[in-house]
């Protein structure tokens, strides 16, 4: 039995659903269900034995200890964190509270539970922290992709933070022996993203025949990782991956923001024509927000070399699947569309 944190979200939700369509072994899966959380993406696992969920926080150190005795699981996969740089730049302390300080009570509940394991059960147990490639900075268009290696220049609260929780996982390994794997991943995109971020943001637009915000020059270049990649990836690290030891996972697929929005409109234009035209007419650039980093690059050699990993999907295949989802999906989209997000949309853009 494994431990996921945050398995409602994103990330956590599709490393769930792709776990246990690969594994009998169970999964507990506590979220805080915040408003990136979202039962509708674990719909299908309704009525499964093999899933149990947890409403509550990571930061309830008694839930966490209750969780860990009762269960005894063999691994934590740790996914629960705040994720959104313009969220972070409007509300920063949300992002202290659950990257810094959760993480913090994640890692002494783990330590404690581990310290009462024995033999191989106490030998075999990983803590597995999921994190970003943002913690490194920004890049200049010449620079070589982020390495293991980087030194970490986080520019955000949201990346200062997660630097933060990354800089905890270590020192717990080499402080208290705590056994431990990080993987800091790319822009991942793909099926249950929350319609914020710039890939479904806008899908959701181009649909709804809204302007297609595009900050600054749309020229920031990131990483795109299918987000079933990703969950493979950390399968493999989960597995065999070095103690102590951080690995890169990334798509090899370095795109400019304003190209994304391109092939998604010209992806719209062949799987849903709008009547009124090009989907492409809605693009609109807006005020860049503050402190936007211009390049993200991964090298994804190290994973690839010691575990054999690479992505499976190209950025033609992926954001193909991903653009269909979103519409064989409008019903989960129009949930997710709540009250809540609209006030967050108008809040981040209407200014701009």
């Amino acid at each position: 039995m494994i431990l996921v944190t945050g398995g409602a979200g994103f990330i956590g939700s599709n490393f769930v659903l792709d776990w246990l369509a690969q594994s009998d072994e169970p999964v507990i899966n506590l979220d805080a269900l915040t408003y990136a959380g979202n039962l509708a993406n674990l719909a299908s696992l309704q009525g499964n034995s093999r899933h149990v969920f947890v409403h509550g926080d990571i930061g309830d150190r008694t839930l966490v200890d209750q969780l860990l005795r009762t269960h005894q699981p063999r691994a934590i996969v740790h996914f629960a964190a705040e994720s959104h740089v313009d969220r972070s730049i409007h509300g920063p302390g949300a992002f202290m509270k659950t990257n810094v300080e959760g993480t913090f009570n994640l890692l002494e509940a783990a330590r404690a539970y581990w310290g009462t394991l024995q033999g191989e059960a106490k030998a075999n147990f990983r803590f597995h922290h999921v994190s970003t490639d943002e913690v490194y900075g920004s890049l200049k268009p010449t620079d070589p992709p982020f390495a293991e290696t980087n030194p970490y220049e986080p520019n955000s609260p949201y990346s200062a933070s997660k630097a933060a929780s990354d800089h905890l996982v270590r020192a717990w390994h080499h402080t208290y022996g705590l056994p431990v794997v990080t993987t800091n991943c790319s822009n991942n995109y793909g099926p249950y993203h929350f319609p914020e971020k710039l890939i479904p943001l806008m899908i959701v637009n181009a649909l709804a025949g809204k302007p297609l915000p595009v900050y600054g020059d749309g020229q920031q270049i990131r990483d795109w990782l299918y987000v079933k990649d990703h969950c493979s990836g950390i399968r493999a690290v989960l597995a065999s991956g070095r103690l102590g030891e951080t690995y890169n996972i990334g798509g090899w697929n370095e795109m400019a923001n304003i190209d994304i929005v391109k092939t998604v409109c010209a992806l719209l234009d062949e799987l849903r024509p709008d009547p009124a035209g090009p989907y492409a007419r809605l693009i609109t650039y807006v005020t860049d927000r503050p402190g936007h980093d211009r390049r993200y690059a991964i090298d994804a050699r190290k994973i690839e070399r010691e575990l054999g990993w690479r992505p499976a999907e190209t950025f033609a295949t992926g954001i193909r699947k991903t653009v269909q989802w979103y519409l064989d999906n409008a019903e989960w989209v129009a949930q997710v569309q709540s009250g809540a997000y609209k006030e967050w949309v108008a809040a981040n853009y209407q200014a701009r």
